[in-house]
């Protein structure tokens, strides 16, 4: 059996550009899309952990509001996005089960910032979320994903029932397309670039 090919940095940076690598956590409660939104927008094949959800699960995944559900992630999610011939985007995508985060530090570590995807019917399920996103220190942007057949949220709402700082990006996204999911994740990018000038 043959050995792959080695890829060098050539592979991946344009001749002549210094590429700097940006580590991105994509966070939120149970079954919000963060599994979604990385598939729609990773340039390689996403590594994904999602598990077929079995009966021992029941008690403890609450599934009211996302029937119908019957895979979720057990580990992580990962994926890469070119942003310009100076930044890619690793994307690390968290468990939203409570039992999942201890796995949070280790992931924490070394991430720039987090995008935030909110259900805007479950909002009180991403009070834990945003804590423990504070609590690491990480500076974040909130993505509402837009379901089918829900009514849009009034962005003043949002930010007063999730108890957000004035600057704290807010935007409405749907995990499922590439170019809101991008634009999502673009919103991130340029708050980060802010608050480090």
């Amino acid at each position: 059996m043959g050995s792959a090919p080695s890829l060098g940095e050539r592979d991946y940076v344009r001749e002549g550009a210094t590429q700097t690598a940006v580590k991105i956590l994509v966070v939120g409660h149970f079954a919000v899309g963060k599994t979604t939104l990385i598939g729609s927008i990773s340039e390689i094949e996403p590594l994904s952990t999602e598990e077929t959800m079995t009966q021992a699960a029941e008690p403890v995944d609450d599934l009211k509001g996302v029937q119908g559900k019957t895979t979720t992630t057990v580990a992580m999610d990962f994926g890469r996005l070119t942003i310009s011939d100076r930044v890619v985007l690793y994307l690390f995508g968290t468990p939203g089960q409570q039992r999942f985060v201890q796995m949070w530090e280790d992931m924490a570590r070394g991430a720039l910032g987090a995008l935030v995807l909110v259900d805007p019917e479950r909002l009180a399920d991403s009070f834990p979320v945003i804590d423990l996103i504070e609590h690491y220190g990480l500076d974040y942007a909130i993505a509402v994903n837009h379901f089918d057949g829900t009514p849009l949220r009034d962005e003043r709402a949002l930010r007063e029932a999730l108890d957000l700082l004035d600057d704290t990006p807010v935007v409405t996204c749907d995990a499922r397309d590439e170019k809101s999911s991008a634009a999502a994740l673009t919103t991130l990018v340029r708050y980060l670039l802010d608050r480090t000038r």
